[in-house]
């Protein structure tokens, strides 16, 4: 796997995680942007077909794990988005912009919490780097650690569309279930060593369509 580029490697990582077959390398859809435009995955349908772009700042794959905490997330979400389109395609089921938005919440927080990715990345502040087994392996959980992340991407936070638009609000909705749905994997499950009984939950949820994931998060 090191090998592998940055984006390929979060790739592996999300697909281990969900148990995901026979996803599309991601890399050979990123398009590299400049001038400041951040990440997008663009699609087209034609003829029954769909067509895929992923967008992604030029500055932020160039410098991988070593980029900001925001150039990670971004790659993150972008790889997460193709991912969720790449399956749900070949499960030949619909998929929202809200549930692309909250499933990418979820796998930043799962990567850099319950994931390995953290020990590639520097994050920001005294978060440092940590050692231990990836998912979907058992991993020692650290409680402090997991706090800051979570503050990190749920609350330190700036929307780029005001609240009361439609791209706003949506954003807007999935960070507030995705610190949920976050707080509730680690109430219920990481903190008493669950670790199976959270991998089946992130499993579940991720394979669920936009109500059943709503729900899951509000039950929190």
């Amino acid at each position: 796997m090191r090998g592998a580029t940055f984006t390929a490697r979060i790739q592996q990582h999300l697909a281990r995680t969900y148990a995901l077959d026979d996803a599309p390398a991601v890399d050979d859809f990123i398009r590299p942007t400049d001038g400041g435009a951040r990440e997008a995955l663009l699609i087209r349908h034609a003829d029954g077909d769909i067509e895929v772009a992923l967008h992604l700042p030029r500055r932020a794959i160039s410098r991988g794990g070593a980029g900001t905490f925001d150039e990670i997330c971004q790659i993150v979400e972008g790889v997460s988005h193709f991912l969720y389109v790449a399956e749900r395609a070949r499960r030949e089921l619909p998929a929202t912009q809200l549930e692309l938005e909250l499933q990418a919440e979820v796998d930043k927080y799962v990567l850099l919490v319950h994931g390995d990715l953290a020990e590639e990345v520097e994050l920001p502040g005294p978060l440092g780097r940590r050692s231990g087994a990836a998912l979907p392996g058992p991993r020692r959980f650290e409680p402090e650690r997991a706090a800051r992340i979570r503050a990190h991407l749920f609350e330190r936070v700036t929307f780029t569309d005001p609240p009361g638009t439609e791209t706003g609000d949506r954003y807007r909705i999935a960070n507030d279930l995705a610190a949920r749905f976050a707080g509730r994997l680690e109430d219920e499950f990481a903190r008493h060593g669950r670790h199976a009984e959270l991998l089946a939950t992130l499993r579940r949820f991720y394979a669920a369509g936009q109500t059943e994931k709503i729900a899951l998060a509000r039950a929190a």
